[in-house]
């Protein structure tokens, strides 16, 4: 069976994302927007775009209006050269792995059709005005809450915060994925980020990013944190449960957040406890320890229950970065 020619339906999408038919190069692209070329250029690379000849016909008056929208918050003091670099990076970034996932998802839908090139046409038309208006309501919605939590906190507008942080990684995912197909890899890692998502979000935290079989999520409660953590791996232990076995390492202290990622020694040893976990195990370091259990010094305790936890001390472990780790066995009281 020969394969179907999205060459025409793929034209009329483009027309309809870009919202015109390329007729402009780079250099008319700079005239016309009153930005130096230097400038232009830098900001398409940040982006991802492919870079394209001085002669090549692949812009249309979006990418004028793009580049006059970015000049003029430069001019108004909201983005400074670096802050605008490291914006437009996370866009680029963002926006090409959402822009892939959906472009896989039209094309799969397209190809069950008996007309799979009129199909893309069709669901290009009748989807992607909704898709667009669903992402901006979610950035909004997302502005908001950010928002929120920067005006509560007492950071007065620092980028550092106290949070818990967590990590939490799937047992054996190696030797795992060898038996599974494409198609059902993907799946199993799509229904692991979802179910960690759903918990997060149930105690009020929030996930930073998905690492192919790890979870980084934050919350400013850490006995939240820890329960969501503990939550996870005793469902990795049922074996009815189709959650993965999994393992996790919490701590808590300060935390620099930037551009939706997090940074810093807290987070580098929420890594190394998750490393050195066993299956089905969480640790947790010397501060969420002192914050759970309302201790502010080391008073030798090997095991101890304090509100709703316990916590069995382990031998101090050298990891990277660390010669001498604290951490501690954590599980739920009784």
């Amino acid at each position: 069976m020969d394969e179907p020619d999205f060459s025409e339906a793929l034209d009329t999408i483009e027309r309809y994302l870009l919202g015109d038919v390329p007729s402009l190069t780079r250099v008319e692209v700079c005239e016309r927007a009153g930005v130096p070329i230097e400038v232009a250029q830098e900001l398409w690379r940040l982006l991802g775009f492919a870079h394209q000849p001085d002669d090549a016909v692949a812009f249309t008056e979006a990418d004028v209006k793009a580049l006059e929208y970015t000049h003029d918050l430069v001019k108004l003091g909201i983005l400074s050269p670096d802050r605008q670099a490291a914006l437009v990076r996370t866009w680029g970034r963002s926006f090409a792995r959402l822009a892939e996932w959906q472009t896989l998802l039209l094309t799969d839908l397209a190809l069950e059709s008996p007309d799979p090139v009129q199909q893309v046409t069709d669901l290009a038309s009748e989807v992607l005005p909704r898709v667009e208006e669903l992402q901006n309501y979610v950035w909004r919605r997302h502005l908001a809450s950010a928002g929120v939590r920067l005006l509560a906190s007492d950071s007065s507008g620092s980028d550092t915060s106290r949070l818990a942080v967590a990590f939490v990684d799937i047992v054996g995912f190696t030797s795992r994925s060898k038996e599974l197909d494409e198609t059902e890899l993907v799946e199993w890692l799509e229904y692991f980020e979802a179910e960690c998502s759903g918990l997060v979000i149930d105690h009020g935290g929030r996930v930073i990013k998905n690492i192919g079989d790890e979870v980084l999520f934050v919350a400013e409660d850490v006995a939240r944190a820890a329960d969501a953590a503990l939550t996870m791996t005793a469902r990795g232990s049922d074996p009815d449960d189709r959650f993965p076995e999994v393992r996790a390492g919490v701590a808590y202290g300060d935390v620099v957040s930037r551009l939706g990622d997090v940074f810093g020694p807290t987070v580098n040893v929420a890594s190394r406890l998750t490393s050195i976990a066993r299956p089905g195990s969480v640790l947790v370091d010397q501060g969420a320890h002192d914050a759970l259990t309302g201790d502010t010094e080391d008073q030798g305790h090997e095991e101890r229950e304090h509100a709703g936890f316990s916590f069995r001390r382990m031998r101090r472990t050298s990891v990277k970065g660390y010669s001498r780790l604290q951490s501690w066995v954590l599980r739920r009281a009784g």
